[in-house]
């Protein structure tokens, strides 16, 4: 059994279920973005894609900590 998923990946099984994508082709889209910023991200996701605002920002964050690695 694996553990529950804390931080942004807590939010991964409904960001897919709800919006149809896996979280993998949003960390894509996410960094083929011209846009740098988290909160611009964040917006940018919010009205181009309609994600609401806790589901871009767990997204964002995970993208911006992976990338830091």
């Amino acid at each position: 059994m694996s553990p529950t998923p804390k931080g942004p990946a807590s939010y991964f099984p409904s960001i897919e279920e709800k919006y149809g994508r896996p979280v993998s082709e949003w960390f894509g889209i996410i960094r083929s973005s011209p846009l740098t910023k988290h909160m611009e991200l964040v917006g940018w996701l919010k009205g181009e894609y309609g994600l609401g605002h806790g589901h871009a920002n767990a997204l964002v964050a995970a993208v911006r900590a992976e990338d830091a690695r």
